[in-house]
């Protein structure tokens, strides 16, 4: 899919930092465009913090009917700074209660 077309979710809150990593350190040269492109995606919403960072979740974590790809989802992620509020990026729609 195209980060054009990914869904964007609020999420109160991701503060465990150790999981997510630069878009640079997993997507390498093309991190610049990826990266630029998904902030695009959250313009708008105000006071989020800096920088994007990147969280994979195995397929195992979402239920079989969403026919999650074999290799996980890559999840964007960035921190809103007034309230801490985390917006994740991602491919897919959630079907979990926390986001109906």
């Amino acid at each position: 899919m195209v980060l054009e077309d990914f869904i964007v979710y609020g999420f109160e809150w991701i503060d465990n930092f150790h999981f997510l990593h630069r878009p640079e350190e997993l997507i390498g040269d093309c991190a610049w465009k990826c990266v630029s492109v998904a902030e695009s995606r959250y313009k708008g919403l105000a006071g989020l913090g800096v920088g994007s960072y990147l969280l994979w979740l195995p397929p195992f974590v979402f239920p079989l009917e969403l026919k999650t790809p074999h290799v996980g989802i890559m999840i964007w992620h960035v921190k809103q700074i007034v309230d801490g509020v985390s917006f994740l990026l991602l491919p897919i729609e959630l079907h979990f209660l926390e986001f109906e």
